[in-house]
């Protein structure tokens, strides 16, 4: 049984760090969409918003997204790597 290639192999690394960044984004730019929804509707529930509850929903709902989207990007980095098979593996 072969192992998929790791990311010690320089072709593989670069396409398997390229996925990566690619979902982050995307994640990014749906991040975007859902923060300025949030303050639209913000807004329209509780009026005009200061600049700092403003940067407190930039902060807090697309830091969020952005956190998730990292590390379920990672875990399928390492999953798609062959990372998580190496662990078990006994040479």
């Amino acid at each position: 049984m072969t192992t998929p290639p790791g990311l010690d192999d320089p072709a593989y690394a670069a396409f398997a760090w390229a996925r990566f960044r690619r979902i982050l984004g995307w994640m990014a730019v749906l991040a975007a969409v859902f923060v300025v929804a949030a303050i639209v509707v913000l807004q329209h529930f509780y009026g005009p918003m200061g600049w700092v509850a403003i940067l407190a929903v930039i902060g807090g709902a697309g830091g969020s997204i952005m956190l998730s989207a990292v590390l379920m990007g990672l875990i399928f980095l390492s999953s798609g790597s062959g990372h998580d098979e190496s662990v078990d593996r006994r040479d």
